[in-house]
């Protein structure tokens, strides 16, 4: 008898240890970070269990949509309007029960999940679409010393990078465009205002008719007939292209009847793939059958009524919100009949005004086998042969790659010395922090400014602010600061300080300590240009701010802030001789 039938199956991971060797077991005991459970999320998720990763956090805010069905293999019918990080914890979790799963639903910038949380992992794995949460993923890594892989993709394109503090930096492809905005003064004619006053008496009676029997009307000859009418009196325009045509509602009217079947008109909304008629859209804009209009102003009064506080509410665009999406589609195609412009389907005007990014389960899948691949040498602690990896449709690879660039010693984030402070929240005041901490700890003279993600709390402009406490400016637990130094010579890299709160502190003893000392290095000195300031190859206007500082949210209009060429961040330059505003994002 042939002894190959009695042999026993090789064990699950046998295969996984011959092609990792020891590397497996490092696989099997790290503990590994995955935010976002969409797209490239599911097929990362499944890859890691069957790779043997033996605990796997995922964390994601969104709940399963119709729409995700068709790339995010880990969803069904029946988990819509579940969430995504619970539901793929439960359906991945039988692929390999032994493994550790914990999933959260929940936004990644919650304070539960703080430094010292991401600082508990080996590897954190980006699988988000949302840019501002991946910079928040990014720079809690960089602050925790945790590395990073972080993936995206487009269509046929994506993208698969190692960010790891001191020794590579985040670099996305970049698709440049450039806007310019003239400002120019004047005087402002007694014709534009007056024009301006009946703008505004307009639309103050179009809002006071919201639910009225007439308000469809009235919207409808506003934006598509009386301001399209003025526009077509400005004759200057029109010379050497079509002047538009104005739509009239009784007109339209005639042509789609109130007394036709509510079944047809509401036909007429669901079938999103076709292409409707100029009197379709009219009928699904103002038609109480399908009344896209007539349950907005419904819902509106009821937000209205229900009201807490003094912010009045409002109804905001969702692709998902058949309403909103029945008025933009409608809406959409009444305009384009008015400029000759091509109608679109329902269907595609989902995709436009919901900026639907197009997914493809395939791409998704090699990125997410891209992830694990990069991981392992992460893990080797192998970052000299680890790689930027690109898919991309076009050229004679499908796959190519960089080696990894090392950090850009002028980028406000990924050369940045990092730290902790111990607060005492209750007492702390801004001049302690000031003075006490970064004058008479850290060594910093009298230029620099102080930042939270709320905007700047203090230059040496805003010196009022030093007796106020640091809660005044909602600082607290896990607020992260950051210190730019503006001293002209030799002056400080960035340094971002992360709060930790404390008990009140003995009559004897600062209200804000160090948590350890921090190594703060001096940036490099700057290459001057023939013409102009040259930073870092961002050439610009000599300012006060030197040119490598980054703007931060709540920062005055007037702060211009141009940043390194290698990093994303918008370059924003003031041309004293034009007046210009260029805008590079």
């Amino acid at each position: 008898m042939d002894s190959t039938l009695n042999a026993r199956p090789a064990p699950r991971d046998a295969y996984l240890k011959r092609s990792l060797g020891t590397l497996s077991r490092r696989i099997r005991e790290s503990r590994v970070l995955l935010v976002g459970a969409g797209g490239i999320g599911c097929e990362l998720l499944k890859n890691l269990l069957l790779t043997g990763f033996g605990e796997i956090h995922i964390v994601d805010l969104d709940t399963i949509d119709l729409s995700n069905l068709n790339r995010q293999f880990l969803f069904r019918h029946e988990h819509i309007k579940k969430s995504k990080a619970l539901v793929a914890k439960e359906v991945a979790g039988k692929f390999r029960p032994d493994s550790k799963l914990e999933a959260y639903h929940a936004n990644i910038k919650d304070l539960q999940f703080n430094v010292d949380w991401f600082a508990t992992f080996d590897v954190v794995f980006n699988a988000l679409d949302n840019l501002d949460a991946r910079r928040h993923v990014n720079r809690m890594c960089l602050t925790a010393d945790v590395p990073l892989v972080e993936s995206g993709t487009t269509g046929f394109n994506g993208q698969v990078q190692v960010i790891k503090k001191n020794v590579t930096i985040a670099r996305l492809k970049k698709y440049q465009r450039h806007s310019q905005f003239v400002l120019s003064g004047g005087a402002v004619r007694s014709e534009e205002i007056e024009n301006l006053r009946r703008e505004a008496q307009a639309l103050k009676a179009i809002r006071a008719s919201i639910g009225s029997e007439g308000f469809a009307q009235r919207v409808f000859d506003k934006v598509f007939k009386d301001d399209i009418e003025r526009l077509r009196g400005m004759e200057d325009m029109w010379k050497t292209r079509k002047p538009p045509t104005a739509l009239k509602y009784e007109s339209l009217q005639e042509k789609t009847p109130s007394e036709k079947a509510p079944s047809v008109e509401a036909g007429v909304s669901q079938d999103d793939q076709r292409v409707w008629t100029l009197e379709e859209n009219f009928s699904v804009f103002k038609d109480r059958q399908v009344v896209c209009l007539d349950r907005l102003s419904k819902r509106l009064k009821d937000l209205q009524a229900n009201k807490t506080g003094d912010i009045e509410p409002i109804i905001t665009f969702d692709k998902d919100d058949v309403d909103t999406l029945d008025f933009v589609a409608c809406s959409a195609n009444l305009r384009s009949a008015i400029f000759d412009i091509e109608s679109k389907s329902k269907f595609d005007i989902k995709q436009m005004a919901g900026n639907i990014i197009p997914a493809i389960a395939t791409t998704n899948a090699m990125t997410a086998g891209l992830c694990v691949l990069q991981a392992f040498k992460v893990l080797r602690d192998d970052y000299d042969h680890a790689k930027m990896v690109f898919l991309e449709r076009s050229g004679v690879r499908a796959i190519n790659s960089e080696i990894l660039r090392p950090p850009n010693p002028f980028c406000a984030v990924c050369s940045v010395a990092q730290g902790k402070v111990l607060v005492d929240l209750e007492h702390a005041t801004l001049k302690d922090l000031v003075e006490d901490t970064i004058r008479g700890k850290l060594g910093y003279g009298e230029e620099f400014s102080i930042n939270t993600d709320a905007g700047m709390i203090y230059d040496p402009d805003l010196e009022d602010n030093l007796p106020k406490k640091l809660i005044d400016f909602g600082i607290q637990a896990e607020t992260l600061l950051t210190v730019i130094d503006e001293n002209d010579e030799s002056p400080f890299v960035n340094l971002e300080l992360v709060v930790e709160g404390r008990t009140k502190a003995a009559a004897d003893e600062k209200s804000i300590t160090l948590a350890r000392e921090i190594d703060i290095p001096k940036k490099p000195k700057q290459v001057p240009a023939v013409n102009g300031t040259i930073t870092n190859g961002t050439i610009g206007h000599k300012r006060k701010r030197d040119a490598e500082e980054v703007a931060l949210p709540g920062e005055p209009e007037s702060k211009r802030v141009a940043a390194d060429g290698d990093n994303n961040e918008p370059i924003v330059l003031d041309d004293p001789d034009t007046g210009a505003i260029v805008i590079d994002d």
